[in-house]
């Protein structure tokens, strides 16, 4: 056995089991950390695929940013996450439905990669970065452009749809502040002073 396949099925294990205990975790803090190996495990996968560029995004944008906002929105709201566990059984026709379904895709996926012609090893390949940059940039660039102003909506809109204004927070007026006087802010009272009596 070869040792980058030993490292393949290492690293494939490592993945498995912390995805079955992102699952099964009852903490929703832990879960995410599973979460985060999991990630981190997958990129060495990628890695040993030669998808250096992937590794390195999954590694930053999910690790870095969205497993960290998924720590803040656990940590910081207060769910009740008994009344979750209450009705957990109602979602598991659903759940192995979506199951099945993601399993027949891999299956067919693996079925059909083995039949695929192999690339000569004669013809000089260019790095995988770019490749990928030469297709989202090129290829598809209106696509790409789209996809990014359909984002920037669903961003704005969330922000709209989420926006209160609370009754009890206290707003400046920032136009009041720079007309203020200095006679407004402060007044001078003349009063008698007191003698006190021994």
């Amino acid at each position: 056995m070869m040792f980058t396949t030993a490292l393949f099925y290492f690293f494939a294990a490592i993945l498995i089991f912390a995805a079955l205990r992102v699952v099964t975790a009852r903490n929703p803090v832990h879960s995410a950390l599973w979460l985060v190996l999991a990630f981190f495990t997958a990129a060495a996968i990628w890695l040993l695929l030669h998808a250096e560029f992937l590794a390195i995004v999954l590694v930053l944008v999910y690790v870095g940013a969205v497993m960290v906002l998924f720590l803040f929105v656990v940590m910081m709201l207060d769910v009740n996450f008994d009344n979750l566990r209450k009705s957990f059984r109602s979602y598991i026709p659903v759940g192995a439905t979506v199951g099945m379904l993601v399993l027949l895709e891999m299956t067919l996926v693996l079925i059909g990669g083995g039949t695929a012609n192999a690339p000569s090893a004669g013809l000089s390949q260019p790095s995988n970065t770019k490749a990928l940059g030469a297709l989202i940039y090129v290829d598809y660039v209106y696509p790409f452009e789209i996809a990014a102003v359909v984002l920037l909506v669903a961003i704005v809109a969330a922000i709209a749809l989420t926006w209160r204004r609370r009754k009890e927070t206290r707003y400046q007026n920032p136009s009041a502040q720079v007309k203020v006087r200095p006679r407004d802010r402060l007044r001078i009272v003349s009063m008698a002073s007191e003698k006190r009596e021994d």
